[in-house]
Formats: structure tokens, sequence, C-alpha cells
């Protein structure tokens, strides 16, 4: 459903993402992790579209990117880490908007948001100017914007942001349930024990090349760390104490 071949990105003489290979099935939740400045966020964008990248390519769902661009995103749902909204729109007036970009049906739109706003806990704020919601009931709005379109693929770049507990386990619970739908999730994260506990493989990301990619068990291979937790696995990995 994703496969990302040979993806190079450079910045004058600086190589952000150096031959990057991923392949992401249907139905597999993937784990994307690594320090600051590791090639992440450059991934996701051209991922999604947003950067071209110097060398390789992208292509969702069977589409490549770089050929069929509208036709390749809007197999996407995309959760940034920050949710960047016109605050002076109401809840559902920003759903119809997101809806729109993506031509959903008008006569199925208010079931899919209704639906949508209920999986978040947003039921009583749909009417309400987004500059009124906390910071994580933003984060929320914006996922449910993002499943309005029934995408077949899922970015999210640090999905934990803002959220509180209650809220970090709605998220886990519902992207285990997507995937079991067979919809497949990209998800960018520096919460290590997120990622250990719903993630079928993590890649490690360091100075812009995969340098690992496996089960949690895969990767304390790799780490020589048997029996270790996400968090040691990560350090032996990537020898740096801050990320």
């Amino acid at each position: 459903m994703i496969e990302l071949r040979n993806i190079t990105k450079k910045y004058a003489d600086f190589l952000a993402v150096d031959n990057l290979n991923i392949t992401v099935g249907k139905g597999e939740l993937f784990g994307f992790i690594g320090p600051n400045g590791a090639g992440k966020t450059t991934t996701i964008k051209i991922m999604g579209g947003i950067l071209a990248p110097t060398d390789g390519t992208v292509s969702i769902a069977g589409i490549p990117m770089d050929r069929e661009p509208e036709k390749a995103k809007s197999k996407i749902g995309f959760i940034p880490d920050r949710p960047y909204l016109y605050e002076k729109l109401t809840g559902m007036e920003f759903l119809k908007f997101t809806a729109d970009l993506y031509n959903v049906d008008e006569n199925a739109f208010f079931r899919k948001a209704e639906e949508t706003l209920s999986m978040f806990s947003l039921t009583d704020w749909p009417n309400e100017l987004i500059e009124s919601y906390s910071h994580g009931m933003k984060q929320r709005l914006i996922m449910a914007a993002a499943l309005l379109h029934e995408p077949e693929v899922i970015i999210v770049d640090e999905p934990t942001v803002g959220l509180d507990p209650a809220a970090v386990k709605l998220m886990k619970d519902l992207f285990k349930g997507l995937t079991q739908q067979g919809i497949s999730i990209f998800m960018s994260t520096h919460t290590l024990k997120v990622a250990e506990d719903i993630c079928d493989r993590i890649g490690v990301i360091h100075r812009g090349k995969l340098i690992a990619t496996g089960t949690t068990e895969d990767l304390q291979r790799e780490a020589h760390v048997t029996d270790a937790d996400l968090e040691k696995v990560f350090l032996s990995l990537t020898a740096e104490g801050l990320f």
C-alpha cells in the first residue's frame, strides 16, 4: 500500500534522506522512529506529496505519486503533528471544507461527520468555533477530518502530541481497528511506548538512513539487547542520548 523506493532528498550539500526503501503492506501499522533531525519529517512530506524527492519514487496504493499526484493523495488521510486549522470555522464547517476537498458525496457527508465526531468524543462541539477548542480537541478534529473520505492509507506525524491519556488510548484502539479493516498506517513518533504497543513493524532512521527495521524482537536482536524495551533498543541503535 505504501512503497518508498530509493528515496533521497538533498538540500544543497545536506543529505536529509539517503536512499530510503520502505514497504508497508495492507493492514499494517508501521512505526517510524529516530532522533531529531534524522529525516522523519522530510520522509513524511515526501510520502504525502508535499515535497518532491531528489531521487527515488513513492507509490500509494499502487499509484505513483510523481505521475498521478492527485489520485495518490486521494488515498491518503494525513494527520500532522500540529493541528493547523481555520479557527473561525466551526468544527462541522471544517469537516465540510475537508470533505469537499476530497469530493465526499454530499448525501453521505453528515452521516460520516456524525460517525467521526462521535468516534472522537466531539458530538457536543460541532457548531462551536474551533478557536474555543482545547489543543487536544483540535488534534481529535484533525483525526476526524482525516477519516472522512475513507482513505486506504493514513500517514501520522506525532499523533500523541497534546493528547491526554484517555485520548491516547482512544487513538491506539482506533489505529488497531483501522488496520483490521485493511487500512495501512505509517506513524512517526517519539513516544516509543506507543510504537512498542501497537506497531507491527518499526523502522529506525538515523542521519537520513534506515538503520534497522522489523518487529520489536527483530530490533532487539539487531541491537544485541534481548529482553530490553524499545527505548533501550533505540538508544543502542542510534548511540545517542537525546532525540
